[in-house]
């Protein structure tokens, strides 16, 4: 004959059984007639203290939304537009809908005591060297407040903005990841929900927040990865994988877990040297086949232009007939940088005539940068003496062997 099954006699209870609710309620009530022992003080483990966090919204899709925040002066009588794949629809303005984000996204407050701040609030196809300038001075002045940042930003010129803002604040300390989204987070099927949540789960993952990860550098999260700034480049317009670091590896992948690559992130600096003066006169120059470049750029020097970044082919190559037209611009003082075209390799300029040329001039070649931290580079270099388009500041120069 079996034995009787134990029963807990305060609840009526089998030991490991779930309690049904008049269980629970009958516990309640034995608590309160001081019949069951409450919880004590000492068996409360002791919190950490919750890192603070602070969000600058700038802008973009993320916020956007069909009915404006304020209408576009040029567009006084906004029409719908008609889509390709069918249905018309309002153009995208920037909405009120932003002021509300952590009642959108209340999971936010359970990582952090987070606080938002509507900086500026742009289509990112408007951001200019200005706006990096303010934003790098609201980051200075905030720094010893608060553990980490989120900077909510239009994606088409996000790449620009975190290699400006890596190299403005040289030695910062504290993890500041910028993040956005290809559909408004009003929308159905957003991605802004999750790559707010990636981003703000990688900040309060460092030591900074009282984390474990020596991450303190400005990266971009987007899609579950987290992306150094100054290497990661736009290269979709419409997949939720809108960002690649094709020269360097992911600080980070983003799964049920969080899957840290420490080798590659940035160390931590012990000096911090914020530069905030910015030379906006900088142009890119593809190279292409045949190009006429006095025809087709002039003389850019006399038109204020004071550097161009040079997209040479290969590892640095480029018809020989733009030398004449290098060495008169650089003549009178304007600056090259040599870049490439392609997303990855070293630059060997000296390995052809016609980069040796260049390099006679006075063109500056170094480690292959992208193209958006080579242009926000040299705009520095230019307002900044003594300021190296060589040196590495933070990690935009450094090499791997392969990446994935």
């Amino acid at each position: 004959m079996d034995a009787p099954e134990k029963v807990d006699s305060a609840v009526g209870l089998a030991p490991g059984a779930i309690p049904r609710p008049e269980s629970v309620e009958n516990l309640r009530r034995q608590r309160s007639l001081g019949l069951l022992p409450g919880p004590t003080k000492d068996a409360r483990p002791e919190l950490a203290p919750r890192p603070r966090v602070l969000m600058f919204h700038c802008g973009g899709t993320l916020g956007m939304g069909a009915e404006s925040f304020a209408e576009d002066e040029r567009c006084a009588s906004p029409r719908p537009v008609p889509m390709r794949g069918g249905g018309k629809y309002r153009a995208l303005g920037s909405n009120k809908f932003l002021l509300d984000v952590l009642d959108v996204v209340p999971e936010l407050t359970s990582l952090a005591d987070i606080e938002v701040v509507v900086l500026m609030n742009k289509d990112s196809s408007e951001m200019d060297a200005r706006d990096w300038k303010a934003l790098g001075l609201a980051l200075h002045e905030k720094r010893e407040s608060y553990g980490g940042f989120i900077i909510a930003h239009g994606t088409d010129t996000m790449a620009y903005t975190a290699s400006a803002l890596s190299l403005m604040l040289e030695g910062f300390g504290k993890p500041i990841v910028l993040t956005g989204s290809q559909l408004p987070l009003a929308y159905p099927r957003s991605d802004a929900r999750q790559n707010l949540l990636d981003a703000l789960t990688c900040i309060v993952g460092s030591k900074s927040c009282g984390g474990v990860v020596d991450f303190y550098e400005v990266a971009i999260c987007f899609n579950g990865k987290l992306l150094r700034g100054n290497r990661a480049q736009k290269t979709s317009a419409t997949v939720y994988a809108a960002f690649s670091s094709p020269s360097y590896p992911a600080l980070a992948r983003l799964g049920v877990g969080v899957d840290w690559n420490h080798a590659r992130l940035l160390p931590r600096q012990e000096q911090y040297t914020p530069r905030f003066d910015v030379n906006p006169n900088v142009i890119r120059v593809p190279v292409i086949p045949g190009l006429d470049i006095a025809a087709a750029y002039g003389d850019v020097y006399e038109r204020g232009v004071r550097g161009i970044v040079l997209e040479a082919f290969g590892v640095g190559n480029f018809p020989s007939s733009l030398i004449p037209w290098l060495t008169e611009q650089t003549a009178k003082g304007l600056r090259v940088h040599l870049s490439t075209q392609c997303q990855s390799g070293e630059l060997r300029p000296e390995l052809y005539a016609a980069g040796l040329g260049a390099l006679a001039v006075g063109a500056r070649s170094g480690p292959v940068m992208t193209i958006e931290c080579s242009v926000v580079k040299m705009m520095l270099c230019l307002a900044n003496p003594g300021f190296d388009l060589d040196r590495s500041v933070a990690g935009e120069t450094d090499t791997v062997d392969f990446c994935i």
